[in-house]
């Protein structure tokens, strides 16, 4: 048994499974109608009560969760880290060095996967900053070398 509150506002029952069904064909009810079952304590709607899901339509939408976030790539945030201290550290060997395998190897992992890691952004420039480091520190060593007379101990040996 059942008693439901119609569009009038008044309440109406009670009413069986059987007549709330034909209310339903009848269009008089809707799976919005607020209905309270035989022995419940609360209101709920029509459409929510597990006998009434096919006559109202089926049960009510299942919303997806929200797709796992992305996560970042950790060789990607090394590299560029690594990008980034090799251009503040003034050419710094070991760091330009370090960004560029940590950025290779991250676009290397990135590229290779279907559901994509963040960090494609963060590996590019890690690679550009150590690069840029590498090939300034190369510079100024083939310069050094450059400058330095080739007989050392000539110029030691007239002083």
């Amino acid at each position: 048994m059942y008693k439901i509150i119609g569009n009038d506002g008044h309440t109406y029952g009670p009413a069986t499974a059987a007549q709330i069904r034909e209310w339903l064909a009848q269009k008089r009810v809707e799976s919005r109608t607020p209905v309270l079952p035989a022995g419940a304590s609360e209101w709920t709607y029509l459409g929510l009560l597990p006998e009434f899901t096919r006559e109202c339509g089926g049960p009510p939408p299942v919303i997806a969760p929200p797709p796992p976030a992305r996560r970042s790539n950790g060789f990607a945030t090394a590299g560029f880290v690594c990008g980034l201290l090799s251009c503040v550290c003034c050419c710094g060997c070991p760091f330009n060095l370090l960004g560029l395998v940590f950025s290779i190897i991250a676009l290397v992992q990135i590229g290779h996967q279907t559901n994509k890691d963040a960090g494609w952004g963060l590996a590019l420039a890690g690679l550009i900053c150590s690069a840029i480091s590498l090939l300034l520190a190369l510079g100024f060593g083939i310069f050094q070398l450059a400058a330095t007379p080739a007989n050392v101990s000539w110029h030691l040996g007239s002083i």
